[in-house]
């Protein structure tokens, strides 16, 4: 598989793009990666619009998105951009337009920018399924080019940008009858527009592909960086993922796709979706950005050929053996480190999912309970439940007299001196230098069916070198399973859980690793570092441990407290295991935003709620304050519900 969707796999480097002015701050080429967020404010109310604005500029935010979604919103940006500009703000504006290309003709002759959605710009999703012929579907083209091609010729008149911005939930019954549900959908949906745009000889343009899958998400990005270098185009990216949620769940989701792409040297601007205050967006969306600052003076890895051994561009497991419950078809498995306990109890156990009940002497288990747990040096002496395995340093498990679920973790060398080895399961820790070394090929190739390889790395581009190691050993046709490791210390939480989802993330997307093990000091607790490791697996849809919230960020068309009613949603379904619930603020962003939710929570009016099963329209305009209660009998109704 030939790979043309970044500069180079093993090098980081910034993809470059065409510069396109969108007021005083430039975006692509040789610039900085921007950073931009969307009021959540009537763009009715001027003066609240004004504020929130302000709250988000201060806070780093460099481009500003605001809803208009009729006429009398667009016309009402003049007068938030005078009041901004009256007040000493100078911040580019960029008007998010949804169906209505009379909004989008007003609002390109007022801001520096406008958001346009080629799913529904021009068309109404019915769901239905149309088949098309070669003549037919080229009608539907005329008649696009007939509504698009005046905003195109406005923006290009006052000098406006254009972000045609695809959505795999809303692409059109056009798209989706000839493409399917598909990245590559979602990229001729942005290149039918973008064809218009260069016919009219206007190229001031930035693409995006956002979803709220990340695999989707990534895969139609590299996609659309392809299809555009086949193409002689070079047009800037903004980066997003969709619905991303609230708390660690949405910063985790926004930092598996997003940072997936910034390791490869992609994206010329954030933004990351959170249902919360668009001004929180903002750290989170600098702690992403500025960790490539310098990254380019990171340790050399050895270059890997054009020819992978995997396709970027499609999601599938790396083949691997299985031993006991690691590798094959299992999903990937959670290891906890304990190592740097003085003394382990069963009380420690209960930050990672085990909790021992005294009086019945028993274990209960948790959704998010690990699989293994490192316990280095410690000699553990109690009963551990049966579910779970201990790993301890090679030396010390030699001496243990009872190997019951006690398996040794080996440095590579030492396990090819060890005369004394687990007859069940060894973990072997390896490094880039072992992997590289071709005289080695053959000697790993020869261990036996009861070894799994620990990945580790210090490369400060380590995800690149990691993936490097694993597209190795598939050349090689060196099945044993992997687990990837990282090291992590003394950053705040927050950053802790934004570098660990975008280093681990990035190679889950690909299909690479049968485990995760983050190793952390002085950065969260064990706990937290438990439930974030799970945090990563379910952001990349390897392994679902808990319910999934598809939650749009709000905005001025949100017909209800977004961030009130997604906490009062979760309280009342986050046992759920596997279900997916999406809670939408508007008709725009559901239901096909929700993409894959097997429930939906759309506002539909003004304290009005649809509730829908799948894309189904099960129950319209309910009263808010039933809603709730309405939608627990729905999945109750379809067999879905359990009590906590």
């Amino acid at each position: 598989m030939s790979t043309i969707y970044c500069n180079s796999l093993t090098q980081y480097s910034r993809y470059k793009t065409r510069i396109v002015s969108i007021g005083d701050v430039a975006l692509g080429g040789n610039n900085p990666i921007r950073i931009q967020s969307m009021t959540t404010t009537d763009t009715m109310n001027t003066i609240a619009t004004v504020e929130q604005s302000i709250r988000m500029i201060d806070a780093g935010c460099e481009y500003v998105r605001i809803t208009a979604p009729s006429i009398n919103e667009a016309r009402n940006l003049e007068n938030i951009k005078k009041e901004l500009r009256n007040r000493g703000y100078n911040t580019p504006l960029i008007a998010d337009i949804h169906f209505t290309p009379n909004a989008a003709e007003f609002a390109a002759r007022i801001v520096e920018k406008v958001r346009v959605n080629p799913g529904n710009y021009a068309d109404k999703k019915k769901f239905e399924t149309i088949d098309y012929t070669n003549n037919s579907y080229d009608v539907e083209l005329d008649r696009i080019r007939e509504r698009f091609t005046p905003l195109v010729k406005i923006c290009k008149e006052y000098g406006t940008a254009m972000r045609i911005g695809t959505n795999h939930g809303s692409l059109s019954d056009r798209i989706l009858s000839r493409y399917g549900d598909t990245p590559l959908g979602m990229v001729e949906s942005a290149l039918e527009f973008l064809r218009i745009c260069e016919d009219n000889n206007y190229y001031n343009i930035v693409l995006s592909m956002k979803a709220s899958n990340t695999q989707v998400m990534v895969q139609a990005y590299r996609l659309l960086i392809k299809t555009m270098q086949e193409n002689n185009m070079n047009y800037p990216l903004h980066l997003g993922v969709t619905e991303a949620g609230e708390g660690e769940d949405g910063r985790i989701k926004s930092a598996v796709g997003i940072g997936a792409l910034l390791e490869d040297g992609i994206g010329d601007t954030i933004r990351v979706s959170l249902t919360e205050d668009p001004e929180f967006e903002i750290p989170v969306a600098k702690n992403l950005v500025d960790r490539y600052v310098n990254r380019g003076n990171h340790k050399a890895i050895a270059e890997t050929k054009n020819n992978l051994p995997y396709s970027p561009y499609d999601y599938k497991k790396r083949e691997s053996s299985e031993i006991l419950n690691i590798g094959g078809h299992n999903v990937p498995r959670v290891i906890a480190d304990f190592s740097d306990k003085q003394k382990i109890t069963p009380a420690t156990f209960f930050a990672v999912g085990y909790n021992y009940s005294v009086p019945s002497d028993k274990w209960n288990l948790t959704d998010q309970a690990c699989d293994y747990i490192f316990v280095g040096n410690n000699v553990v002496n109690f009963e551990i439940p049966g579910t779970l395995g201990l790993i301890y340093n090679s030396n010390i498990w030699s001496t243990l007299k009872n190997h019951t679920r006690c398996f040794p973790l080996f440095k590579f060398d030492d396990f090819l001196k060890s005369e004394k080895k687990s007859t069940e399961l060894n973990f072997v820790s390896i490094s880039v230098n072992d992997i590289l070394e071709p005289t080695n090929h053959s000697i790993i190739q020869s261990f036996n069916s009861k070894v799994v390889l620990i990945l580790e790395t210090s490369n400060e581009h380590g995800m690149a070198e990691q993936r490097r190691i694993l597209v190795e050993l598939m050349n090689n046709n060196i099945t044993l399973p992997v687990i990837i490791k990282r090291n992590y210390s003394n950053f705040s939480e927050e950053k802790f859980q934004l570098q660990s989802a975008t280093d681990f993330g990035a190679l889950f997307l690909d299909g690479f690793g049968d485990g995760i093990w983050i190793n952390q000091i002085a950065c969260a607790s064990p706990k937290s570092t438990n439930a974030t490791a799970f945090g990563i697996l379910q952001a990349t849809r390897t392994r679902i441990s808990k319910t999934e919230y598809i939650s749009c960020p709000s905005c001025g068309r949100t017909l209800f407290d977004l961030q009130q009613t997604t906490a009062k949603i979760r309280n009342r379904t986050d046992h759920l295991k596997g279900i997916k619930i999406g809670i939408m603020g508007c008709i725009v962003n559901g239901p096909g935003e929700m993409a894959d939710a097997d429930y939906g929570y759309v506002g539909t009016g003004v304290g009005k709620i649809t509730l829908y099963k799948g894309r189904e329209v099960v129950e319209r305009n309910i009263n808010s304050e039933k809603a709730v209660d309405a939608l627990i009998e729905l999945i109750k109704k379809y067999g879905d519900w359990v009590e906590k």
